[in-house]
């Protein structure tokens, strides 16, 4: 099995493990992260209705994503569900570590005042 077979092999057990203990409501939605090499996304979801309650990612924004851009779209996302009257929200990484950009990006909606 090659290198990059493997990290996503463990990537998947991690999300499968976090997943089990995650759920999103309306009033407290899952902040779900997806990040690529290029990019990174950010949604809410109510998984009671299956819904997207809101979503944001770096597309428009910057083709280079790091640590700022990061900051910028918490920021940002923070600001879209304030306007949606939500206040608190559980932040489900996807099975990415919480380092870096993930870190980055949950630090920063908490710092605008959503409650993970």
């Amino acid at each position: 099995m090659d290198k990059i077979a493997l990290k996503l092999k463990r990537r998947v057990r991690r999300k499968k493990s976090i997943r089990k203990k995650v759920f999103g409501t309306a009033k407290k939605p899952r902040l779900s992260v997806y990040k690529s090499n290029r990019y990174i996304y950010i949604q809410a979801i109510d998984d009671t209705k299956g819904n997207t309650i809101a979503s944001m990612s770096s597309l428009k924004i910057n083709n280079c994503v790091n640590k700022d851009t990061c900051a910028k779209i918490g920021a940002e996302f923070a600001k879209k569900l304030k306007a949606k009257k939500i206040d608190t929200a559980v932040f489900d990484r996807n099975g990415f570590l919480y380092t870096g950009r993930v870190k980055v990006l949950g630090d920063t909606i908490r710092e605008n005042g959503i409650k993970i």
